[in-house]
């Protein structure tokens, strides 16, 4: 139980929040109950496949912002192959209504080997060229999605041999985007991702190579352990399995729109895999708990986004400040797991302007956050906030005297 209580933890939380969103929108007991199910489980395998490779990362002691880049990036390469493809001896120009069984796949081969590259780059920049983690997958967040776009606008001029490209790419074959909209798909690939990934953790040198590498580099280059390699391997499996998403994504709506395809989803996926239990430090972690981690977001937006028509705020912004939140208090309690009583938050003056400032943080959220009478729930929230970190102060003088 105490070594997996991360897990269990997590388990409890999922089933709360499916409670509260029966509470809130009776969506289970509803006539699309089996829909709305299966959209959470489509969303919440998707996540996982491209958190898979963001916890691996952050086990192995590094950071990849790059994810959400890389999902459009992916799905325009997906597209643009499936359209020269197409374009290939065509007077008319690209014809997608049906796509044929090799255009997918060596659609989907490309796009896995331009991953493949993606993640040689970032391991390369890193191991190489010495830049913080960081830095390196920063830039690409801000690089390829500006690439694809341009991308996108070559190949459709070459494909329908115009002066002015489009912005997005469709893929108009029925069967492809029944394929897509399918929740079998993404799961059946979420397990495979997750079982191939648990494998190369517990069961391989190389898996345990990588938990050295995130729990003291430099002692594991000092024991022969090539941490290069090391470095690759997660950057590459980051890279791929978001490339995996990226295609899921594109089969889904049936088009590459990197403008707006995977935008903000790098957070989303430090986020999953944090909330299951890996350390942004690195060395900690695993499979079971990033799958978890990424079942209880998807919830969490569910729920949000169950909320926000009562809400005064659009379902974007929520989402946004819950996942942001959400990564705040899963980082917090890894950092406090059994040094929240030995610790000192609120010690001298700067102590003080803490619990000010989270006393009006508090209060502000609560009365955004508040359909009707805003003003006094958000009093209500500061009261109780002052009062909780004044006595935690006071706890911590009274320790210390």
């Amino acid at each position: 139980m105490a070594r997996y209580r991360n897990e269990i933890g997590l388990a409890i939380a999922c089933l709360v929040v499916v409670g509260l969103t029966q509470w809130v929108s009776g969506v289970y007991t509803s006539a699309n109950a089996a829909g709305s199910a299966q959209e959470v489980v489509r969303k919440a395998s998707i996540l996982g496949i491209f958190a898979l490779g963001a916890g691996a990362v952050i086990i192995a002691g590094g950071i990849d912002l790059s994810s959400g880049s890389v999902i459009a990036f992916s799905a325009t390469v997906f597209a643009s192959v499936c359209w020269t493809l197409t374009s290939i001896g065509s007077e008319i120009g690209p014809d997608t209504s049906t796509l044929s069984f090799a255009t997918l796949l060596w659609a989907t081969l490309a796009t896995l080997l331009v991953a493949l590259a993606i993640g040689a780059f970032h391991t390369w920049l890193i191991t190489a060229v010495k830049l913080p983690p960081f830095v390196a997958t920063l830039a690409t967040l801000v690089g390829l999605r500006s690439i694809a776009r341009l991308m996108i606008q070559r190949v459709d001029m070459f494909a329908r041999d115009t002066s002015n490209g489009s912005t997005k790419i469709y893929l108009s074959d029925p069967g492809f985007q029944t394929w897509g909209s399918d929740y079998r798909v993404p799961l059946v690939a979420f397990v495979l991702f997750a079982a191939s990934l648990w494998a190369l953790l517990r069961l391989t040198v190389a898996g345990r190579h990588i938990y050295a590498v995130g729990g003291n580099e430099e002692a594991a280059r000092l024991s022969g352990i090539r941490v290069a390699r090391v470095k690759w391997l997660v950057y590459t499996i980051s890279s791929v399995t978001a490339a995996a998403a990226g295609i899921l994504y594109c089969s889904y709506i049936g088009a590459a729109t990197p403008e707006t395809q995977g935008l903000g989803y790098e957070l989303n996926a430090i986020a999953a895999a944090v909330v299951g239990g890996c350390g942004l430090a690195g060395g900690t972690g695993g499979v079971v708990g990033i799958a978890l981690g990424a079942i209880f977001l998807t919830l969490v937006i569910d729920l949000v986004a169950k909320l926000s028509p009562q809400l005064s705020g659009s379902q974007s912004q929520l989402e946004g400040s819950v996942v942001g939140l959400l990564v705040i208090v899963a980082v917090a309690v890894n950092q406090l797991q059994g040094r929240a009583g030995r610790m000192v938050f609120f010690a001298g003056p700067l102590g003080l302007v803490a619990i000010g400032l989270l006393t009006i943080l508090v209060g502000l959220v609560v009365a955004l956050f508040s359909p009707e009478n805003a003003t006094t729930r958000g009093l209500v929230a500061a009261a109780v906030t002052v009062i909780a970190c004044g006595a935690r102060a006071w706890w911590e003088r009274r320790d210390r005297v």
